[in-house]
């Protein structure tokens, strides 16, 4: 049976901002079902014009476009409560690829009453606004690390980033994070070869700052990572659920 929008998980953890009765109620009616899909399914891709939009209840993902020449652009990791195809929403056809990297269970709404939902409750299409400016942010951060980080640096954020991430999602504990996702996925990030990948996560765990067995991350020590990928450990902004 499908999740009942006042029984939603997301609204137990730290990350989510609270929601009013009326909130709960808009979205129960915006919500038309639940979608479960297994690791390495496509959600959405680059191009299409998706009738529906998702958000995630549980499991992770890929957001990642793809270039003529067949390689791949990776744009940002999915997590629970993420969003997804605003993009197809606003502007008719998805800019990039979502796919699963762990079995995931979606959230579906019908794209076609999303203007319908914005009229019926402006605040809530000014916090899906918010939710793309936060999008709009990364973006930011990363072509930034893309440019300015060395690859020690850059790989050193991403784990910060999104260790903080998971932590506030609730989906890691004890210094140890669930992460199904490849050494090429954060080479395919970062802009970095796949051997210039493995090497600088090989001196990162030489020096005990991270360990890395099967789909999970240890984080020895998040100061340390900090420092060198030149971030903070400032916990994520609250943003809504959707």
């Amino acid at each position: 049976m499908a999740t009942q929008c006042k029984h939603c998980p997301l609204r137990r953890k730290s990350l989510f901002a609270p929601m009013t009765p009326e909130d709960v109620a808009g979205m129960q009616r915006f919500k038309v079902g639940e979608l479960v899909v297994d690791s390495g399914t496509p959600i959405l891709m680059e191009g299409s014009n998706s009738p529906q939009l998702f958000t995630t209840l549980h499991g992770m993902g890929l957001r990642y476009r793809h270039l003529e020449n067949g390689e791949r652009q990776v744009i940002n990791f999915v997590f629970p409560g993420d969003f997804l195809g605003l993009q197809a929403g606003l502007m008719g056809e998805m800019g990039h690829s979502v796919e699963a990297t762990t079995k995931m269970t979606l959230c579906v709404f019908d794209r076609s009453e999303l203007w319908s939902f914005i009229k019926a409750d402006p605040e809530r299409g000014f916090e899906l606004a918010w939710l793309s400016a936060v999008e709009e942010h990364f973006m930011g951060e990363s072509l930034t690390t893309v440019g300015q980080r060395t690859a020690i640096q850059a790989i050193a954020w991403m784990f910060v980033r999104i260790y903080l991430r998971s932590e506030a999602t609730g989906i890691s504990e004890n210094n140890a994070m669930r992460f199904p996702f490849k050494q090429k996925d954060i080479a395919d990030a970062l802009g970095l070869s796949l051997v210039h990948t493995n090497k600088t996560i090989s001196i990162l765990k030489s020096r005990q700052l991270l360990g890395w067995s099967g789909d999970e991350i240890q984080i020895h020590d998040l100061s340390a990572l900090a420092k060198i990928g030149l971030t903070t450990l400032g916990k994520p902004k609250t943003r809504p659920i959707m």
